[in-house]
């Protein structure tokens, strides 16, 4: 068991100087919020073009859900109610909501919820006031006056104060001990901010948040195009954020350089590329680290989006068979005509900020034509109780676990001790068959120093994935498959396991697969377990997980073969 002492050296040796003076940054005190009249708003010729992917969350008058609850927001109490998680208070503070589908035929609730937030959130105070739901309303707020066509409205004198003495707050109080996306979004806000007014306050708030998101931008885009805190879902949330920024730029374009159109235009092609290759053929995200459904825009959206500004923006997405690499972020697609194996080879995340990072290295998902059939659990909850700590743990991935550790150290909501390193990693390809292995060390920290190597072999009826751990002594080996909601496994044999497809699935199934078999070897002993997958936030949906269990001396091998029989 990890000293509480070698938890915190493991996670704090990691930090950047920068985090540490942010740190004390954060903590001083810095004044109350100026208050002043906004600066003039600037004209805008054209109208935002929105995507408006996002579901409402605005469900009356007063009434709001998110994670799948309903909460009332009637007296100023409501907006900080101790009741209510902070994932929960921080998304009403957002105002994601103005910008969400059918928007406009809540446009009277919207007028409301304004005056309600200003009567109910004085300046400085509580959890809206955080740079972060700032951040993210502060956006809201200006893409939805940039949405209204002329005469429909606009924000009134009173909401304009509030977003400038909402900028004048944020501009000193930029999240430097975070980084990563929270800085991000920090600066993405500035600079909207400071394009939407005009005047000199306006363009230090504009240069301010350009000079931190071109920083941000050359760090956190990946040279294959993945974002650098390796999770899918705020890669999709960080693609658009370019997105609406390269839509900026040209919606006033004399305030941008070419230059900076042209940096955010490679890294929106780049992202998308990424992006294409690592979502199932189902067109969502796979489950990698914090990662699950509804969060952020899908890829479908995201290509429309990209294709309103520039067509040229939206590369194929034909030549995805065979094996692709992505080996800055440490991703690797095996396709062929039946299956596309989707596998973590990589780092948990940038070193300093492996806050969404899970203990899931050398797990993997498998869809056969449109189905998604062995997945990673997903998140259905933020903060620090046992539930997160469970999802973000080595035993809800499809991988292997070692004397029931993590692979790497996760703790505390989103800290990480000691964390697992891919090794070496390697490859061959065939006409018919791509393998590809990874080495992760993340257990060489127990007695006898366990080395797990993972090897996938795809071919056109069956997957291959042989699991060898070198090392000495005696160890429980653990083998994990979680099946994805509307499978049923059952017994076949006393070495095989029949998957079935149930006529209630959640996903449309494909037909010409008849049947899918597990086999698995001695001396491990299969198990058929009842399991929780989740698909969005404050939820979670059955499943059954397959597990093989062993208690062997090292060094070990097993190999399990998923097959599968088609109607062609």
């Amino acid at each position: 068991m990890i000293s509480a002492a070698s938890r915190y050296f493991h996670t704090l040796r990691y930090l950047r100087l920068r985090q540490w003076t942010g740190r004390l940054w954060h903590v001083l005190p810095k004044g109350k919020p100026v208050i002043a009249p906004a600066p003039d708003a600037r004209v805008f010729s054209g109208s935002w073009a929105a995507t408006l992917w996002r579901e409402p969350s605005l469900v009356g008058p007063m009434h709001f859900c998110f994670a799948g609850e309903v909460r009332t927001i009637d007296g100023a109490a409501d907006w900080q109610s101790s009741a209510a998680s902070d994932l929960w208070l921080y998304n009403l503070h957002y105002f994601d909501d103005l910008n969400a589908q059918g928007a406009d035929s809540r446009g009277a609730w919207h007028g409301e919820w304004f005056q309600r937030w200003l009567r109910g959130n004085p300046p400085g105070v509580g959890k809206g006031w955080d740079p972060y739901p700032t951040s993210l309303r502060l956006v809201n707020w200006v893409r939805w006056a940039m949405r209204k066509d002329a005469g429909i409205g606009s924000l009134s004198s009173e909401v304009c104060d509030s977003l400038a003495k909402q900028a004048r707050w944020l501009e000193r109080r930029l999240e430097t001990h975070l980084l990563g996306n929270h800085l991000w979004s920090n600066a993405k806000a500035l600079c909207f901010v400071g394009t939407f007014f005009e005047g000199i306050e306006a363009d230090r708030w504009r240069q301010r948040g350009l000079e931190i998101l071109r920083e941000e931008l050359a760090e956190q885009v990946l040279a294959d195009g993945g974002h650098f805190e390796r999770s899918p879902m705020y890669h999709g949330l960080f693609l658009e954020d370019v997105l609406d920024l390269l839509q900026l730029a040209k919606m006033q374009p004399s305030l941008f350089s070419v230059s900076w159109v042209s940096v955010l235009e490679e890294s929106a092609r780049r992202m998308l590329g990424w992006m294409n290759t690592t979502v199932h053929p189902d067109g969502d995200i796979a489950f990698f680290n914090d990662a699950t459904l509804e969060i952020c825009p899908s890829l479908s959206v995201l290509r429309h989006y990209a294709a309103t500004l520039d067509p040229d923006l939206v590369v194929s997405r034909d030549d995805l068979s065979g094996m692709t690499h992505l080996a800055a972020s440490g991703f690797v697609r095996l396709q062929n005509s039946q299956a596309v194996v989707l596998a973590d080879v990589g780092s948990v995340g940038p070193d300093h900020l492996p806050g969404h990072a899970h203990a899931g290295t050398l797990s993997f998902e498998l869809s056969l034509r449109r189905d998604r059939l062995v997945v990673n659990s997903g998140v259905s909850i933020y903060g620090t109780g046992p539930e997160r700590h469970r999802q973000r743990g080595t035993a809800a991935h499809c991988t292997l676990v070692i004397d029931g550790e993590n692979s790497s150290e996760v703790w505390a909501g989103f800290r990480v001790a000691r964390r697992a390193r891919v090794v070496a990693t390697g490859f061959d390809e065939g006409d018919d068959e791509h393998r590809f292995w990874a080495t992760h060390d993340g257990y060489r920290r127990l007695p006898g120093s366990p080395v797990h190597r993972r090897t996938w072999t795809l071919d056109r009826s069956e997957l291959l994935v042989e699991d060898q751990v070198t090392g000495v002594g005696r160890h429980a080996l653990q083998i994990l498959f979680h099946l994805a909601p509307g499978w049923s496994a059952v017994w076949e044999g006393h070495r095989s396991i029949r998957v079935r497809r149930l006529a209630s699935a959640p996903f449309p199934g494909s037909a010409d697969i008849r049947e899918i078999l597990f086999y698995f070897e001695s001396p491990f002993e299969a198990s058929i377990e009842p399991s929780t997958w989740h698909p969005g936030f404050g939820r979670s949906e059955p499943n059954q997980s397959i597990t093989l269990r062993a208690l062997l001396e090292l060094p070990a091998i097993h190999t399990t073969r998923i097959e599968w029989h088609s109607a062609e």
